[in-house]
C-alpha cells in the first residue's frame, strides 16, 4: 500500500478531469477534437450539459442530440470559454462531485474525451500510464467492452500488455485485439487516432471490426 506521502490524492476520474479543463484553455475553445466536427468548446459544453442536465445524452455527437439539448448547448457556448472551462473543471452539485460515482461514469468519459484533444493535435503520442492508471482503465474496459464492442458485430477478445484477457462478443475464431489498455479502450471508443495494436484472427473479420461504428 502507498504511503501516505506517495498515495495519489485524486482518481484518475479527477486528475483526467483536471488534465483536459487546463488542455482545453491551453489549445483554446476552436481547436479541433476528435469528435466529428466539433471544436474544444462544443467539447466542454457536451460535458456541461451531460453532467448537469438529467435528460443528456451521453456520448452521442452533436448532430444527433435532442432539440432541447442542442439549445441547451448553444446557449452555452455564448458564456465566456474560461467560465465555461471552470464550471466544468468543478462538479459540485452534481452526482459527479461523489467520488464512487465519479470513478464510476467518468474515467473513461474523460479519459477518452482528453485523448479527443490530445490526438487532434499535430505530433501527439500516446501517453505512457503508471501501472495504477492501466489498472483502473483495465477495469473500465471489463466493464463497459461489451457495450461498446457490440457493433463489432464478430467476436471479440483484447489483451493488454499485462497479458489480462477479456471476452467482449463471445464465438468461435475470435478477432484478438493485442496491446496497450488505453489505445484498447480509445479503439473500442470508436477512435483511430491509436498507438500500436496488433489484430489477430480471420481477415474478413478484423476488416468487419475496423470498419464498424464502435463505441456508438
Amino acid at each position: 500500500m502507498a504511503s501516505a506521502s506517495t498515495a495519489r490524492p485524486d482518481s484518475l476520474a479527477r486528475r483526467e478531469r483536471a488534465a483536459l479543463c487546463d488542455l482545453a484553455l491551453d489549445v483554446g475553445p476552436d481547436a479541433p477534437t476528435l469528435c466529428d466536427d466539433w471544436n474544444v468548446r462544443d467539447l466542454v459544453c457536451h460535458l456541461i450539459v451531460r453532467e448537469r442536465r438529467p435528460w443528456a445524452v451521453p456520448g452521442i455527437m452533436i448532430s444527433a442530440l435532442s432539440g432541447v439539448t442542442a439549445r441547451e448547448m448553444a446557449k452555452l457556448a455564448r458564456h465566456p470559454f474560461p467560465s465555461l472551462v471552470t464550471r466544468l473543471r468543478n462538479p459540485s452539485g452534481t452526482p459527479f462531485a461523489l467520488g464512487r460515482v465519479d470513478r464510476a461514469a467518468n474515467t473513461t468519459e474523460f479519459f477518452v474525451h482528453h485523448e479527443d484533444i490530445r490526438r487532434a493535435r499535430h505530433a501527439w503520442e500516446p501517453r505512457a500510464l503508471d501501472e495504477d492508471d492501466a489498472d483502473e482503465l483495465w477495469r473500465q474496459l471489463s466493464r463497459t467492452g461489451r457495450l461498446l464492442a457490440r457493433p463489432a458485430g464478430v467476436p471479440v477478445t483484447v489483451v493488454d500488455d499485462y497479458g489480462r484477457r477479456a471476452v467482449l462478443r463471445s464465438g468461435e475464431r475470435p478477432v484478438v485485439i493485442t496491446g496497450p489498455v488505453s489505445e484498447l479502450l480509445l479503439f473500442l471508443s470508436g477512435r483511430r487516432q491509436l498507438g500500436e495494436l496488433a489484430f489477430d484472427g480471420p481477415q474478413h473479420r478484423i476488416a468487419a471490426l475496423r470498419q464498424a461504428r464502435l463505441g456508438s
